[in-house]
């Protein structure tokens, strides 16, 4: 069970490290101002949905110290070039898809990222890593080369 007084205290910790006011912060979450308001107020507790928003949004905030305050804030080491698809929660899919499993994307939409291969960018002698297709809702793909 997580202490609603300790996560307020971390919560306060994180708007003043980003400098964002309460309304911002819940603007940036996706989340309504007045739940961050109540929150920070004690008067609710925060959901999963909240929290998860929270880890994926900023990057630095460690779950683990989030919930129970045991390791640091921000984060020591933030890996951005993990070699292993991680999921998120804004991605259409749970898991990175493999853009060239030629049986797996003939059930998939995935003519956005076969054009970019189509239209030459493969084509300089150097093998694609990876190609995220950003929609503007807010979602996105990520193709992984297996």
């Amino acid at each position: 069970m997580v202490n609603t007084d300790d996560f307020i205290k971390r919560l306060e910790l994180i708007l003043e490290y980003y400098a964002m006011s309460a309304s911002v912060f819940a603007d940036k979450l996706g989340v309504q101002r007045s739940g961050v308001s109540h929150l920070l107020s004690g008067r609710n507790k925060p959901s999963l949905d909240f929290v998860l928003k929270l880890v994926d949004c900023f990057p630095e905030v460690d779950l683990y110290w989030l919930l129970n305050g045991k390791g640091s804030f921000p984060k020591k080491e933030v890996s951005q070039n993990s070699s292993t698809p991680t999921p998120s929660i804004t991605s259409n899919k749970p898991y990175a898809e493999s853009l060239f499993d030629v049986e797996g994307n003939k059930n998939n939409n995935s003519s956005e990222a076969d054009s970019f291969v189509k239209d030459g960018i493969s084509n300089n002698n150097t093998d694609i890593e990876r190609i995220v297709i950003f929609y503007k809702d807010g979602t996105f793909k990520n193709y992984i080369s297996s």
